[in-house]
């Protein structure tokens, strides 16, 4: 596999947080390439606490298409521990796992509240949700329209996006989940 997650119909397993102390820092990790959801798994395995934003994105291969979890910022993913009474050094033997990102000799941590925001956006399965509003310019997701960029035109209270899209000779508003949406670049 190519190291996204295909989705079924089952949802993931529920992660549940391993206690850490109050010095505890979240750090970046390099993984390999396509590699962020294993080396995530591996890492929890060992007891660390992770978190790696991710999307579903829509993947097309051999005439078919694939909704895929993949990682937001591709070959990085973010774990905790506290420095000074972790044995931290095991991470970088990790399946999946290229290094911790480095500052000298000792890991760098990430700024203070930096995942804890991408937490916050996020759901309960780890996939961010993208704060929308109208007029913003998106990028679709999954679906048909997959790589298609957009402009919001309203936003229900059921979560659905109302969409704007260049189709033929005009412009046409395609009713969306929000889950399927990302703030265009």
């Amino acid at each position: 596999m190519d190291g996204g997650d295909v989705l079924t119909a089952a949802s993931p397993p529920e992660r549940v947080p391993v206690p850490a102390s109050d010095k505890a820092r979240w750090y970046a990790v390099a993984a390999n390439p396509g590699q962020e959801l294993h080396a995530a798994r591996h890492l929890e395995r060992q007891g660390f606490e992770t978190f790696t934003p991710s999307i579903v994105r829509t993947v097309r291969h051999a005439r078919r298409r694939m909704e895929r979890r993949t990682a937001l910022f591709p070959g990085y993913l973010f774990v905790r521990f506290d420095i000074e009474s972790c044995a931290w050094r095991s991470i970088n033997g990790t399946l999946g796992v290229r290094s911790l990102v480095m500052a000298g000799e000792r890991p760098l941590p990430a700024p203070r509240g930096l995942v804890e925001s991408f937490i916050e956006l996020s759901d309960k399965a780890g996939l961010m949700q993208a704060a929308l509003e109208c007029g913003q310019r998106v990028e679709i997701l999954s679906g048909p329209f997959a790589s298609w960029v957009g402009t919001v035109e309203r936003l229900d209270d059921r979560g659905r996006v109302f969409v704007l899209l260049r189709l033929m000779n005009g412009e046409g508003a395609i009713a969306m989940d929000r889950a399927s949406l990302w703030p265009a670049a």
